[in-house]
């Protein structure tokens, strides 16, 4: 049964490729990224980087309303550009999970495949905490990920450079009521 959600997901984003090259007008079958300079692993913020207002401090009224069409959603994973903790003016680009809306900007919590059990009692001596979500079709690897429920980020929608994938329902239920 998974492997069939799995190649309907791949079969879904392939026509949403398609329907993208087509409204573009261009021949690649790649997906679009945007903006162009939000590139994997960069160190810095992208040159036209809106300010960032910090880190969500309130109560996250979740909501799924996960599709693939283009536009991210909460209940789905998508790629961005998040800025580090102590220097918001640097940061990495990472999936994501959407979970919520405040205002304009998408309400949203990091992933990692990094295993934080191994280091459990540092991350609690800072604060940070994680839950296991599994592996999933975000990752090209299938690499197990967990999802940090202490930070919220703000993302503004212009920001996300691609969808990666949309959570399963049961899972993002877990989540948002772990936060």
């Amino acid at each position: 049964m998974e492997q069939i959600a799995t190649i309907a997901l791949v079969l879904a984003i392939a026509a949403l490729s398609v329907v993208g090259k087509k409204r573009s007008g261009r021949g690649s079958t790649r997906p679009s990224r945007r903006p162009s300079s939000n590139r994997p692993g960069r160190s810095t913020a992208p040159t036209k980087r809106r300010t960032y207002p910090g880190d969500f401090t309130g109560t996250v009224r979740a909501e799924y309303s996960a599709s693939l069409n283009g536009d991210a959603d909460p209940g789905e994973i998508v790629w961005t550009w998040v800025p580090y903790e102590d220097d918001p003016k640097q940061g990495k680009d990472r999936p994501v999970l959407v979970v919520g809306r405040d205002g304009k900007w998408l309400l949203s919590l990091m992933l990692s495949s990094k295993d934080h059990d191994h280091d459990a009692a540092d991350e609690a001596r800072w604060g940070r905490r994680w839950l296991d979500i599994g592996a999933g079709p975000w990752d090209r690897q299938r690499r197990p990920s967990e999802v940090r429920l202490d930070r919220v980020i703000r993302v503004h929608p212009d920001d996300v450079r691609r969808e990666g994938a949309i959570m399963d329902r049961p899972v993002f239920d877990e989540i948002t009521r772990s936060l």
